[in-house]
């Protein structure tokens, strides 16, 4: 049976931990590293559960000292703490021996990620970025659409997400979360790094990126909270424009993705759960609507991905490689909105 040693308990990792115990059983062996031991125990709409212990509720025990935690030779570590903070963690970890499940983003820099991929390679550990979007039905639906060459050669690409951030975790000040502050790995661009990768996973990491905006609103936060870029990726062989628009302030929210082939064109509506094909006349050629579809399920596939990786040894679809990339180029996006000019990406 996998151990598994939580690595901090949010909203994101008591969602995980939720998940595990559905997955895994009541009797799974699953410990917690917490320091702060600040948040309250959240439902799966992130309401507080009043009167309720964590440790109680979920069966599990708790640790002050991660070499503590790691010394009862976890099989798995999930690291859910603030972006800042992953990598310290992953690395040791990682040392232990331990698959790593690391939640998006993989860090706030490019910083001790290579000496941790030398690790889980030569140690052959699992390790798997946590970017569930590639699990939504929508987004697999339109993979599929550009794999079968319906809409032709892909020329232009717009994706869109954006949020009320301060409603996000209406049980905290959100100008503590992590998102809302740059020490800790925050701002739109990283915090919203989920359409950098879906986007890199269609159409290759980009080249170059050129990014406009900043802190422009009310928001009391200390990073960034409108972010619009060009992203030019090689698609096929040719050059393609890739817009991308991210935000902490729309209400209500919106995620979207259009793209324009010579052939035809897709719309998703990621929050109508919707998929649209136009042919070459402007009729519409299909059309899926996933009703029925919980957010949640996200979350139980991913980790039934992960968990079927540890059991056959085999590499996760969502690599320390692809979190890298997507970092990469968030990262780029983020100097990009400082300098004004365009970044070049290897």
């Amino acid at each position: 049976m996998v151990s598994i040693l939580m690595v901090g308990l949010g909203g994101v990792g008591q969602r995980h931990l939720r998940n595990l115990r559905t997955l895994l059983g009541p009797e799974a062996d699953i410990s917690a590293y917490r320091v702060l031991r600040a948040a309250p125990v959240l439902t799966d709409t992130l309401k507080v559960e009043p009167g309720a212990e964590l440790e109680q509720k979920y069966n599990v025990r708790v640790f002050s000292s991660l070499a503590e935690a790691l010394g009862r030779k976890p099989s798995a570590v999930f690291i859910c703490n603030p972006s800042s903070l992953h990598i310290p963690v992953a690395l040791d970890a990682a040392v232990a021996g331990c698959d790593l499940f690391i939640e998006k983003p993989l860090s706030h820099s490019l910083d001790g990620i290579g000496p941790l991929r030398e690790i889980v390679d030569g140690k052959s550990l699992v390790a798997m970025v946590g970017y569930q979007m590639r699990f939504h039905p929508c987004l697999q639906r339109v993979k599929s659409i550009l794999d079968s060459g319906q809409i032709g050669s892909v020329v232009a690409v717009r994706a869109e997400v954006g949020a009320y951030m301060p409603g996000w975790h209406t049980y905290e000040d959100y100008r503590t979360s992590y998102a809302a502050r740059a020490d800790l790995g925050g701002g739109v661009v990283l915090s919203q790094i989920h359409e950098i990768d879906y986007l890199g996973w269609l159409f290759g990491a980009p080249s170059r990126v050129f990014a406009l905006g900043g802190h422009l609103s009310s928001l009391e936060i200390d990073v960034e909270d409108v972010a619009s870029s060009l992203l030019e990726c090689n698609v096929n062989g040719r050059l393609v424009p890739v817009e991308l628009h991210q935000d902490y302030l729309q209400r209500p929210g919106s995620r979207t993705l259009r793209i324009v082939g010579d052939k035809g064109k897709v719309l998703a509506d990621i929050e109508a759960l919707t998929v649209t094909t136009f042919d070459q006349t402007g009729a519409v050629s299909s059309h899926e609507h996933y009703a029925d579809f919980q957010r949640n399920q996200l979350f139980i596939d991913e980790l039934t991905h992960f968990l079927g990786c540890i059991e056959r040894r085999e590499p996760p679809s969502i690599s320390l490689a692809d979190g890298a990339s997507s970092l990469a180029t968030a990262l780029a996006i983020k100097r990009s909105l400082v300098t004004g000019g365009a970044i070049p990406l290897p």
